[in-house]
């Protein structure tokens, strides 16, 4: 008899992939024995953000379909979906980083609510503001 499965899932948009992404998906990964991750299409994060991710959606999902520690990836069209993903995916772990602390625990009806701690010093959004600045080049 095999031991029941904990089915853990999440969602990101893992543009410009960095060991930040990889560290919450793997520590994610060890809260249970089935990892999903939503990948949010390019159109979710446009309604978001205003700006397009810089890998299409499906450059992104192929990076994390591709990590050992995940199971299945999807896209995430929707924020408001994500109650009706947890039911279709039969998460039994919702996790999410903790800058988006206390935000998500109304799905805890549904299933446990983990907030992980993020990486410290490194976010897609630093990343990108830093190739958008030019170098400064002192005089010598």
């Amino acid at each position: 008899m095999s031991a029941p499965q904990t089915r853990v899932i999440t969602f990101g948009t893992y543009d410009l992939f960095h060991i930040g992404h990889l560290n919450i998906l793997k520590r994610a990964a060890a809260l249970g024995n089935h990892l999903i991750v939503g990948v949010s299409t390019d159109a979710l994060n446009f309604s978001k953000k205003g700006l397009k991710p810089v890998f299409p959606q499906h450059e992104r999902l192929a990076i994390v379909e591709a990590l050992r520690c995940v199971n299945e990836a999807f896209y995430e069209e929707s924020l408001e979906l994500k109650a009706e993903y947890i039911k279709h995916y039969k998460a039994d772990v919702l996790v999410m980083g903790d800058d988006w602390a206390g935000r998500f625990d109304q799905f805890k009806s549904l299933c446990d609510v983990v907030y992980l701690p993020r990486t410290e010093g490194i976010s897609t959004t630093d990343i990108k503001q830093g190739l958008a600045t030019p170098p400064v080049v002192s005089a010598s």
